[in-house]
């Protein structure tokens, strides 16, 4: 049988609950990550849960016990015999009230593993038709209010397309709702800065930390442009994942020699992380 971790304890599947009265049901009040497990090893896991804090301390969720929460991946994992598979944490309000207040309650503590499926075709992506807020209280912060993450992707999947793309309200390129994006231009590697709105993504951090990449703001635009010579996602799920269509348009001859040659170089990084 399958076992969830709940507040501090063990649980088979049909019994991990959590109060209706959890203030992220109430009002999606929580954070969350999700990492890849390979091996039986949580990739990045200290990078996970750095961010993890830090998205909990931006909407003001304190006391987040990350030794027991680490210890519980780990326990997770091997109780489950996860060899290659995903770890949710979700972190939220607690118990509370019908609306927005806080109440003291502890903080609720989820954390479920899943199998990780390898996304292996080219995706096909949507440009949004409604911007993300890069001034917003929660740009750049990992949190489970998702619905607009939700509504959009769905509204792409009904164009046949994989992912959703938004730019900001500024114009410029910045992330799609779970993923982050690489465009290729003129030979070299660029992303969005985490001042468009974009979420930093552990993926996309080890990729900028680890290979020539470079931060920088685009418009929209250059989704379209002829100057676009390559273009590919990613996530902790993803990877690295090239681009196949922009908008029904396909793209041609991809993914392009750069796009492999990172998605290469981080199946290097897991090996690497892997031997530690």
């Amino acid at each position: 049988m399958e076992l969830v971790w709940v507040n501090g304890a063990l649980v088979e599947r049909p019994e991990a609950k959590i109060s209706v009265f959890d203030h992220g049901l109430v009002t999606g009040d929580g954070v969350f990550e999700t990492l890849g497990v390979y091996q039986g090893v949580p990739l990045a896991l200290g990078r996970h849960l750095a961010r993890l804090e830090k998205s909990a301390n931006g909407i003001g969720l304190t006391g987040l016990d990350l030794d027991s929460i680490s210890s519980a991946v780990i326990n997770l994992i091997e109780s489950n015999s996860v060899a290659d598979g995903k770890v949710r944490i979700t972190v939220t309000g607690g118990e509370s009230v019908l609306g927005s207040d806080r109440v003291g309650s502890q903080l609720s503590v989820i954390i479920a593993t899943g199998p990780r499926i390898p996304l292996s075709t080219p995706a096909k992506i949507q440009v949004s038709q409604w911007p993300r807020n890069e001034r917003s209280i929660l740009a750049g912060l990992k949190t489970i209010s998702y619905a607009e993450n939700v509504a959009a992707l769905a509204w792409a999947q009904a164009k046949a397309a994989d992912e959703v793309i938004f730019g900001n309200t500024i114009g410029n390129l910045c992330e799609g709702s779970g993923s982050n994006i690489f465009i290729v231009v003129d030979g070299t590697v660029y992303t969005p800065p985490l001042s468009s709105g974009a979420l930093g993504g552990i993926t996309r951090d080890l990729i900028v930390e680890n290979m020539e990449i470079e931060e920088r703001d685009f418009p929209l635009e250059v989704l379209y442009s002829s100057d676009l010579e390559e273009c590919f996602l990613t996530s902790s799920i993803r990877e690295v994942q090239s681009i196949s269509h922009i908008d029904s348009v396909k793209l041609s001859d991809q993914p392009g020699p750069i796009t492999e040659q990172i998605a290469a170089g981080f199946i290097n990084m897991i090996a690497k992380e892997l031997k530690k």
